[in-house]
């Protein structure tokens, strides 16, 4: 479980006197998720008595209100993603235990761990949903993007065995290439699949929530979709699954037609996402955060992801 702060069911009784959303009920810490502190809360309102708490960790406070402006944005125009509560006097951001809180609406469904087609899909209609609602909605450049990549491997570097620190040197410098400009917006930057809830009500997967969207910001929409075919679509030798794949990319194209730069740059962008991804597991393996409990995923993955993506070469996206 990732609880870098714990709370209190007195502490937390005595925050939420600021909402109108009854007395508390249950508090239990959330597993899932390396970056902040979740927790599921039940209150005694009845039509929104059940909650996600947030407190956040490693996000700057600057940049908050961007994000809860953002969900609330994305909420009102049908993505279904965590809504923020707001308190009586509107606010949607507290302090809890000395870190910035904020208390979200609880979704629907289960996140899957073995994707099948109709899966991947689901996933790449949502993003393209996701995409189309957030375009011209005003955002900074999601914190994630080259600036952070060149800084993170400058720390690294020193610190890896010499056949890493080769293979991110050589990314880097392939990443420096100029690519041109492709469609951007809003992107969320991390859809992963434990980011995805799935309602199971029939024989079609429905999205019940998208989470996590403290990564996004602007960027291009294909890098988006790439970190979403890494993991989606990815077999235990980090080499692409093609059904699964052509599933995620048709369904996403369906709603927002991929454009012949962006088909041109795909290789590339596969690469930049499963760098970035490598960047972050090396990051949290050789300098973790001191934290009650803390979930560190295994870097090797996303090296072999990287490789297996830098072996496929430059042929551009085909659509089957």
């Amino acid at each position: 479980m990732s609880v870098f702060t714990p709370v209190s069911r007195e502490q937390l009784a005595a925050w939420l006197a600021a909402y109108d959303l009854g007395a508390l009920r249950a508090l239990a810490g959330i597993a899932e998720g390396v970056q902040n502190s979740n927790f599921f809360v039940d209150t005694e309102d009845g039509a929104h008595g059940r909650h996600v708490l947030t407190l956040f960790e490693n996000v700057d406070p600057a940049a908050l209100p961007f994000y809860l402006d953002l969900m609330a944005h994305l909420a009102r125009h049908g993505i279904p993603c965590p809504a923020p509560r707001p308190m009586r006097d509107g606010r949607l951001l507290g302090t809890l235990n000395g870190r910035p809180a904020a208390l979200f609406s609880r979704l629907s469904g289960a996140s899957v761990a073995q994707p099948s087609p109709a899966h991947c899909a689901a996933a790449g209609a949502a993003l393209a949903g996701l995409h189309l609602a957030g375009r011209d909605f005003p955002a900074p450049p999601h914190p994630r993007g080259a600036d952070w990549v060149e800084a993170t491997a400058a720390r690294l570097l020193p610190r890896l065995p010499a056949a890493d620190a080769g293979l991110l040197a050589d990314e880097l410098a392939a990443q420096r290439a100029p690519l041109g400009e492709l469609p951007a917006g809003v992107i969320h930057a991390d859809l992963f699949r434990d980011n995805v809830l799935f309602v199971d009500d029939g024989a079609v997967p429905r999205i019940g929530g998208l989470l996590d969207f403290y990564f996004a910001g602007r960027g291009d929409f294909l890098f988006d979709l790439a970190v979403a075919a890494n993991d989606w679509c990815g077999d235990d030798d980090g080499r692409l699954d093609e059904r699964r794949l052509q599933a995620l990319l048709a369904a996403y194209h369906a709603v927002r037609p991929l454009v012949a730069g962006e088909r041109a740059a795909w290789p590339r962008r596969l690469r930049a996402a499963a760098l970035r991804f490598w960047l972050s597991r090396l990051e949290d393996f050789h300098c973790p955060q001191p934290g009650e409990t803390v979930t560190v995923r295994d870097p090797e993955a996303y090296r072999r992801i990287l490789l297996a993506r830098r072996a496929l070469g430059a042929a551009p996206l085909r659509l089957a």
